[in-house]
């Protein structure tokens, strides 16, 4: 890509998506057109002093996208509704399935090429395991609404016989990193750590309510959100300068590859502020306790194969970051 390289990207006022914009500028690139709901007052320190030469309200794009008769070299498709605890699919149906399948005409109709946010969600209870083959997702039953609606868009995407030009949707397991203060409930257990430590000096983690697990031993497959937008510039670059092949379209998981428990994180967080662990346990509540997934863990070899050879972020080298520079200094990214 060159720095004069035309990008739309989504959720760019988001946790994921501004963390993304910022990549780009600091890689030189601010041709790019942002899109999300920008009156949301909590978000806007994450995307209004970026360099960018469009923002457009989601809902308006398709119609702003014709009328000034725009076709980006790359569509980056990072927004969506992201709450596990939205329980309505309605919602979830309208943002993450019926509105990406617009952007995936879109980039059919004009041949862009495409890579999309799905998510680990999508594998439930992880009884048929973590693998980004294309058989599974028929198989896979989300716990949530969120994690069902993510799910149909990767089933009808792996349905169509019309594609972009290239495309890939991205299996974004536990995601931390800066700029996600604004999620509240829903940001990282990192940054609810960081806050009873300085609020309370203790951390409160839920009880397992499975024999099989300790507490505090629950396992997620943690990723920093530096990593995700390192394997997204990646993509895109190979992508729009052709050196992607067809055959390697389709969905691919991005965590690390390594479960770590919970306790390790909180761990961690402390270790970020140089203090000594104080962990409580707490009974989790009613109301994801049975949707609640106990054990996850990217397979990672599809990436590989791909060809993308960065090294990871490991759990204590990303917490540190994410701690030290951005939480304790109340910095964005």
């Amino acid at each position: 890509m060159n720095k004069n390289t035309q990008i739309v990207l989504t959720g760019a006022a988001g946790f994921i998506g501004s963390c993304m914009l910022q990549f780009l500028n600091d890689n030189g690139f601010t041709n790019i057109i942002i899109v999300d709901d920008f009156g949301v007052e909590a978000k806007r320190k994450n995307w209004e002093q970026k360099q960018f030469t469009e923002s457009v309200e989601r809902l308006s794009l398709f119609e702003w996208l014709k009328e000034n008769k725009v076709t980006p070299s790359i569509f980056i498709h990072l927004g969506a509704r992201t709450d596990t605890t939205e329980f309505d699919y309605a919602v979830h149906e309208m943002l993450n399935v019926e509105y990406s399948k617009k952007v995936w005409n879109f980039c059919v109709e004009h041949q862009i090429p495409l890579i999309y946010a799905s998510s680990a969600a999508t594998y439930g209870d992880g009884e048929f395991g973590y693998d980004d083959n294309h058989e599974l997702p028929f198989k896979l039953e989300p716990l949530n609404p969120y994690g069902k609606s993510k799910n149909e868009f990767d089933k009808w995407a792996l349905q169509q016989n019309a594609s972009p030009k290239f495309w890939t949707g991205l299996k974004f397991f536990n995601v931390y990193g800066p700029n996600e203060g604004h999620k509240l409930r829903m940001a990282s257990v990192i940054w609810h750590a960081f806050h009873q430590i300085k609020s309370k000096g203790v951390v409160k983690l839920f009880k397992s309510h499975r024999s099989d697990f300790e507490d505090g031993k629950q396992l997620r497959d943690f990723v920093y959100v530096k990593d995700l937008i390192q394997v997204i510039f990646w993509m895109s670059e190979t992508m729009v300068n052709n050196q992607w092949s067809a055959q390697n379209d389709g969905l691919y998981n991005l965590g690390t590859g390594t479960a770590r428990t919970f306790e390790d994180l909180v761990k961690a967080t402390f270790q970020g502020l140089d203090l000594e662990s104080n962990i409580e346990f707490v009974d989790m509540p009613l109301d994801i306790r049975d949707k609640y997934q106990y054990f996850t863990e990217a397979n990672m070899n599809k990436l590989k194969l791909a060809g993308y050879t960065h090294d990871f972020f490991s759990l204590e080298k990303g917490v540190d970051d994410y701690v030290r520079n951005y939480l304790a200094k109340d910095n964005s990214y």
